[in-house]
């Protein structure tokens, strides 16, 4: 499959930041809707478009990422409601490896714990 630039470059940023948290390794990607779905340690954690990385993220954690210029709630399509649970980053986070794998790691302990319920 050809992917196309921006969405190689969204999935270079999330790479670097897992490689940041010593869990690239863990990451994995597939295909799907037109654009990435990631999972770290084989849980769901985030959603690629081109130019556009959304976190999986727990509610407790996702005021303080709304709270950002840019952040915003994913919305799959045009009419679809916005989602519970993937935050869209602000375009100039995704770029900071370090925040980003702040952000990423949040996400990782949000899908754990949710898992565990």
């Amino acid at each position: 499959m050809s992917v196309p630039e921006a969405l190689a470059a969204t999935r270079g940023e999330l790479e670097d930041a897992a490689a940041h948290l010593g869990k690239l390794h863990d990451l994995r990607f597939k295909p799907m809707f037109g654009g990435l779905m990631a999972w770290l340690d084989e849980k769901p954690c985030a959603w690629l478009t081109p130019g556009r990385l959304a976190l999986k993220l727990a509610p407790a954690d996702q005021p303080a990422l709304l709270q950002l210029a840019g952040a915003s709630r994913l919305i799959a399509q045009p009419g679809a409601a916005p989602s519970r649970h993937y935050i869209v980053l602000p375009a100039a986070l995704s770029r900071d490896t370090m925040q980003l794998a702040g952000w990423l790691a949040k996400s990782a302990a949000g899908v754990s714990r949710r898992s565990r319920r």
